[in-house]
């Protein structure tokens, strides 16, 4: 008879598997805030009333924070923080670049019709960071419901 505290084999690859998840959607966010802080100063010319390096800027310290919580909080709020930045930067990085869709009050007109290897880079690290966090959304723990006396 195994010990009262043992885990069973499917629970602890369970928790080996949302682990792994957690530091893969935090590399991917990781090096999303990486290029895009990288990026910033070369788009600060590009300006409407905000400029797109400060977006970038912006999307960085966004990534960069959903990273740390998604390694960090563990909690479902932190883990649907990161889907959210990740999936809305990648959104947004396949829209300007496939649609010139102008200047959008104080964004500027952020068009870029290239797909440079940054934004491969980014792309593929948004990608993982999506799955991954889709992954912690769709496994995590449910409490069991208190009953009330």
């Amino acid at each position: 008879m195994p010990p009262e505290n043992s885990v069973p084999a499917h629970g602890r690859a369970g928790r080996v598997a949302r682990g792994v998840a957690r530091l893969l959607a935090a590399a991917g966010l990781a090096v999303d805030a990486y290029v895009h802080a990288h990026l910033a100063g070369q788009y600060d010319e590009v300006t409407a009333t905000l400029s797109q390096g400060m977006l970038f800027r912006v999307e960085a310290a966004l990534a960069a924070l959903a990273a740390l919580l998604v390694l960090v909080w563990r909690r479902p709020a932190a883990d649907t923080f990161a889907w959210l930045v990740a999936t809305g930067g990648l959104a947004l990085l396949l829209l300007y670049t496939y649609v010139d869709v102008g200047r959008l009050g104080p964004v500027p007109n952020m068009y870029e019709p290239t797909l440079t290897g940054d934004k491969k880079l980014t792309v593929l690290a948004q990608a993982v960071a999506i799955l991954a966090t889709v992954f912690l959304l769709l496994t995590r723990r449910r409490e069991p419901r208190r009953r009330r006396r």
